[in-house]
């Protein structure tokens, strides 16, 4: 059965520089699998203010949404980093959002 994509390629016009590395490491110490990508993808700012003690802090956050599987030489989308709008973002957590038939529909990476 063929599903829909649910992130549309025509939605995602915000470009985007993605470098994704692996948990695994090798013997050496590095990153088993790594991928440096140049996409574009519907991203969504966020902020939200945290308040402290001493004062408060705003916290920028925000998701990229690509349509298919960016990275299908890759178990999971765990680390790594992105740059966008010129700021380079931590990668906090990314998901291959998958079909019922386990064919990845789109992906999503939350950014800090």
């Amino acid at each position: 059965m063929n599903y829909p994509c649910l992130v549309p390629k025509r939605l995602c016009r915000t470009k985007i520089q993605v470098y994704l590395a692996s948990e695994e490491i090798t013997n050496l110490g590095k990153p088993r699998y790594t991928a440096d990508l140049e996409l574009t993808c519907n991203f969504q700012d966020k902020a939200k203010t945290i308040l402290t003690a001493e004062k408060k802090l705003v916290q920028i956050t925000g998701t990229a949404l690509f349509p298919g599987d960016i990275a299908p030489d890759m178990p999971s989308l765990s680390g790594g980093t992105v740059t966008v709008f010129g700021e380079e973002r931590r990668i906090v957590q990314g998901t291959k959002n998958r079909n019922p038939d386990g064919t990845v529909n789109y992906c999503t990476l939350e950014v800090m």
